[in-house]
């Protein structure tokens, strides 16, 4: 699956095209590399997002096209 896809279905970013900008600015990382938007994502990747000056870094359990919004905090762990 897309980077920018799973940020928004795991809903750690809101909209598709705020995960695609924030890729493009480079403030998005998967194992410590910089990652565009189109990156795929895979389970057990270590997704990093900064927003200003808060760090956000997640693992990735599974990946889902879809998901309720309850279950979307069950496709990743905070690390």
């Amino acid at each position: 699956m897309r980077l920018d896809k799973y940020l928004k279905v795991s809903r750690l970013i809101k909209r598709r095209t705020v995960a695609n900008e924030a890729c493009d600015a480079g403030r998005v990382m998967i194992n410590d590399h910089p990652a565009k938007a189109s990156a795929n994502v895979k389970v057990g990747d270590i997704i990093t997002i900064q927003f200003g000056n808060k760090e956000t870094k997640v693992e990735v359990l599974s990946v889902a096209e879809t998901v309720k919004k309850e279950e979307a905090t069950d496709l990743y762990k905070f690390v």
